[in-house]
């Protein structure tokens, strides 16, 4: 392995934040950013204030992301939006198959990988999710489940475009329960994740690939997680939606970083 890359930390902030909550935890954040050093940090906040917070953000360093995009780029598709909608209002991430998105809205994926394939047209960077539930892992399938979301959600992606995509590993029986992957098991499933890349893509676009831990992230797990070897940061959730959890996080995997590289 390479040297450690540096801590990238999503903020996932769902259907939570409105345009005014959004002023106050952005503000707390760009101030806090300076101390992170090459830390890089993308907010994604709820369709409404992605206005707002694309302004608050212009001079800063932190980068602006959405939580869903349709396939098509524009048509008669009421309640979607696009990708070059999303580019046009300063965004340069989208979330793609996130969990409650397959459970709740019945993405497969297919839809998933039809998704990414439009994020890539807008020159949006595709996060993209994906995990197990618990059944899946008591029964021991979770390698096995994951390996089928990633060749499903990367089908036609070329070795140039792979390297515009980050992964998220999201184990769904961890998302919102309190419940976290120890290190080691968050860790396995990454390794697994790299090594697809690598199997069909090459080692350097492995090195390269950044690879995402998301499922009840705290300040209290962080620096724990990131010292892993392949977990190179975290799409967090609750936690994101408040600065005294947020900026900890963020802080505690640049500790980790520091010590590790």
């Amino acid at each position: 392995m390479p040297e450690k890359r540096p801590p990238f930390v999503v903020g996932n902030w769902k259907m939570h934040m409105t345009v005014s909550e959004t002023r106050a935890l952005l503000d707390s954040i760009v101030k806090a950013v300076p101390d992170l050093g090459t830390a890089r940090i993308v907010v994604i906040p709820p369709f409404t204030a992605l206005g707002e917070a694309a302004r608050l953000l212009a001079n800063s360093s932190v980068a602006l992301g959405a939580q869903n995009l349709f396939w098509e780029d524009k048509g008669a598709f009421t309640g979607e939006i696009s990708g070059p909608l999303l580019r046009d209002i300063g965004c340069r991430y989208v979330v793609v198959g996130h969990s409650e998105r397959r459970q709740f809205f019945g993405e497969t994926d297919i839809t998933v990988n039809k998704r990414v394939h439009a994020a890539l047209r807008s020159a949006l960077k595709p996060i993209v999710c994906v995990g197990e539930i618990l059944e899946e892992r008591d029964a021991g399938r979770t390698m096995a489940r994951v390996r089928t979301q990633f060749d499903g959600a990367l089908e036609g992606i070329s070795p140039e475009d792979i390297r515009k995509i980050v992964l998220a590993y999201e184990p769904v029986w961890a998302i919102g329960t309190g419940r976290t992957a120890t290190p080691g098991q968050a860790e396995d499933v990454h390794a697994v994740l790299r090594e697809k890349i690598a199997e069909k893509y090459g080692k350097e676009a492995a090195a390269c690939a950044i690879i995402l831990y998301g499922g009840s992230v705290k300040p209290a797990n962080s620096f724990s997680l990131f010292r892993e070897k392949n977990i190179d940061g975290f799409l967090v959730g609750g936690a994101s939606l408040e600065a005294e959890s947020f900026i900890p996080i963020m802080k505690e995997a640049m500790k980790a970083y520091k010590e590790v590289a």
